[in-house]
C-alpha cells in the first residue's frame, strides 16, 4: 500500500510528464526506472498507477492537473519531502532534452504550492541540476492567487488524449 506522499510523488512525476501536452517515451522510461529503484516507490505497481493516471487525465482533462495542484497546496510536507518532489519534477521535465515554456510554468506553479526556500533548493539540488536556477526564476509572486496561477498555466497548454505504450 503506498502512502499519501508516495502517491503525491508519483502524481508529481506524471503531471510533469504531461505538463507540455506530450508524454515522451523517455519520460515514461524514467518514471518506470524511478519506481524500480527508489525506496519511496517500493510498493508501487508502475504499470497500474500510470494506466490509472492516464485514464484519469483523459477523462478529467485539465481538472486532473487542477486537482493535483490544489492537493499539493494543502499537503503538510517536510522540507525533505518538498525537495524530493522538486527533484523529481525537474528530472522528469529535463529527461526528454526538450524544456518547453509550459513545463517551466508548470514547475513554477508547483513551486508556488511549496514552502521550502529557494536557498534550500539551491543548496540541496544544484549538484544534481546545474541549471536549477532556470526553474527558480521569479515570475510568480505570493500576491497572486493559486487559482490565477493555475489558470495562467492552463491557458498555455493543450492536453490531448494520452496513450502510453505497453510498459
Amino acid at each position: 500500500m503506498e502512502t499519501a506522499f508516495e502517491n503525491l510523488l508519483l502524481r508529481t512525476a506524471f503531471c510533469c510528464m504531461a505538463s507540455d501536452g506530450v508524454i515522451a517515451d523517455e519520460e515514461v522510461s524514467l518514471i518506470k526506472d524511478l519506481c524500480q529503484t527508489m525506496p519511496e516507490f517500493a510498493n508501487t505497481d508502475f504499470a497500474d498507477e500510470i494506466s490509472r493516471f492516464v485514464s484519469e487525465i483523459n477523462a478529467e482533462g485539465k481538472n486532473f492537473i487542477v486537482d493535483f495542484l490544489q492537493t499539493l497546496k494543502t499537503m503538510d510536507l517536510s522540507d525533505r519531502e518538498e525537495l524530493a518532489l522538486i527533484n523529481i519534477a525537474v528530472h522528469v521535465i529535463k529527461t526528454d532534452n526538450v524544456i518547453e515554456y509550459s513545463e517551466i510554468k508548470f514547475f513554477k506553479t508547483i513551486r508556488y504550492c511549496l514552502k521550502v526556500s529557494d536557498e534550500t533548493i539551491l543548496s540541496d539540488l544544484s549538484t544534481k541540476h546545474d541549471d536549477i536556477d532556470l526553474f527558480l526564476g521569479e515570475d510568480i509572486r505570493a500576491k497572486t492567487s493559486l487559482d490565477k496561477i493555475i489558470q495562467q498555466y492552463l491557458d498555455l497548454v493543450e492536453l490531448k488524449k494520452f496513450q502510453i505504450s505497453k510498459t
